[in-house]
């Protein structure tokens, strides 16, 4: 297959395969496809609710046309995989949809088509997973009649200013001259160029570890956090004072959630374990960072017994429900795990967020955020999530929303030290 013989279609059309589709169909014409007829219906009429892509750049992808038809599908040779690969309740990882999806291309892979996958897993699931549910679908056979690929998704829910195309990309092929394709396809979007790995398994592993590290780093600066406030330390002051140093990695401490950091790590240490060997530091950083949201309600419960608040009956708000600051992503949000432990201790817990769907936060965890703020009505306050909006309230709004005597716990270093009663 010569590059301009290549007739895209993009599998998956969320956080990660909507933006892809778009920065390819302003230059080409791509099939956008995704069994979610409802995302379907909504992308048709120019609106995302991710809020990954506005109307504007919708427009702008002449050439992108989304669909719910295998016959559409059909018409692709080159497959762009971008379907989630969450964990379950036991964390071990969940391959459903990218199965799934793979045998949904399976039934209209045709001989020449390049399937090639970038939901993050761990080394050799592309091959070892995926391409035989490919062979079974089809009747195809692997390297002969098709091939893969692997080029891992570097998504940034909610941040504009590092996009698809502005983010160095990562690609391998299952041969020699179908990497050196994948590559060039590829490049034809990426401006800030692509790194082509020596097998799918490097290109694995790669995007595997990139959150892995960002996981270990965040559950030691939790750590040190846990260590200083033991000592009366402000931790914030001493992160400052490291980070005048040229090298100190600018990690802070809090909650780990989201689709990435929080799940790709069970990813390795799944696949560790499958070949004989025990992560130590992996899953030690893993129980670490699972385990702030309890930390987070036993030092709030803990000094509001001190300052003489009712524990039982009391009325806390918490500020963001999203993963992340400005953005509306639910995805393994860690904020659930504060408002659950909250109300172990019978108190009344008010969740607000201006970013989040009140349908989607209900279905996924049970939660019913508030649409309105009132004055003097809080015990307390945890700012759970930077977002924007709660900047520009400002202490002095959010205080006015607690009785006379109450607290406020900033996780997210949103304030000022001196303006707040508790930090991590």
């Amino acid at each position: 297959m010569q590059i301009d013989q290549v007739k895209i279609a993009v599998v998956g059309l969320g956080y990660v395969g909507l933006p892809l589709a778009v920065e390819f169909g302003k230059k080409m014409p791509v099939i956008g496809f995704d069994i979610n007829r409802p995302r379907v219906d909504e992308l048709n009429r120019g609106h995302d609710h991710t809020l990954e892509v506005d109307a504007a750049e919708l427009a702008s992808a002449t050439q992108l046309i989304f669909t719910t038809e295998l016959a559409e599908l059909a018409k692709a040779n080159f497959y762009i995989v971008t379907v989630p690969t969450p964990i379950d309740r036991y964390k071990n990882p969940d391959l459903t949809p990218l199965i799934k999806a793979s045998e949904t291309i399976g039934k209209v892979l045709k001989p020449g088509d390049i399937v090639v996958y970038e939901s993050t897993v761990y080394p050799g699931a592309t091959e070892e997973d995926c391409v035989p549910v490919l062979e079974r679908v089809s009747g195809l056979k692997f390297n002969q009649d098709f091939y893969a690929g692997y080029s891992p998704e570097r998504i940034n829910p909610g941040d504009k200013a590092h996009r698809v195309s502005t983010i160095k990309k990562v690609t391998a092929g299952s041969t020699p001259e179908i990497a050196l394709l994948v590559d060039a396809v590829y490049r034809q979007i990426i401006v800030a160029g692509t790194h082509l790995a020596s097998s799918i398994r490097v290109a694995e592993a790669a995007k595997v570890i990139e959150n892995t590290q960002r996981d270990v780093n965040i559950a030691l600066i939790n750590e040190l956090a846990l260590i200083f406030n033991k000592m009366g330390i402000d931790t914030e002051a001493v992160l400052e004072a490291a980070g005048t140093k040229w090298n100190f990695l600018p990690f802070r401490p809090g909650l780990v959630g989201g689709h990435c950091i929080g799940v790709d790590p069970y990813y390795l240490t799944h696949k560790a374990q499958s070949i004989g060997y025990h992560p130590e530091i992996i899953l030690a950083g893993r129980r670490l960072n699972d385990s702030m949201g309890s930390y987070v309600v036993t030092q709030l419960i803990k000094r509001m017994t001190q300052q003489g608040i009712q524990v039982k009956g009391a009325k806390i708000l918490v500020m963001g429900l999203a993963f992340k600051e400005n953005c509306p992503d639910l995805r393994n949000t860690r904020v659930v795990d504060i408002v659950q432990e909250l109300q172990d201790y019978l108190v009344s817990v008010d969740v607000y967020d201006p970013w989040v769907e009140v349908q989607e936060a209900e279905h996924e965890y049970g939660i019913t955020p508030i649409n309105t703020l009132a004055s003097g009505t809080y015990d307390a306050v945890v700012i759970a999530v930077a977002h924007g909006q709660f900047v520009t309230m400002g202490m002095d709004q959010i205080r006015a929303l607690c009785k006379p005597a109450h607290i406020v716990y900033d996780l997210k270093y949103v304030f000022p030290a001196a303006q707040t009663d508790m930090r991590l």
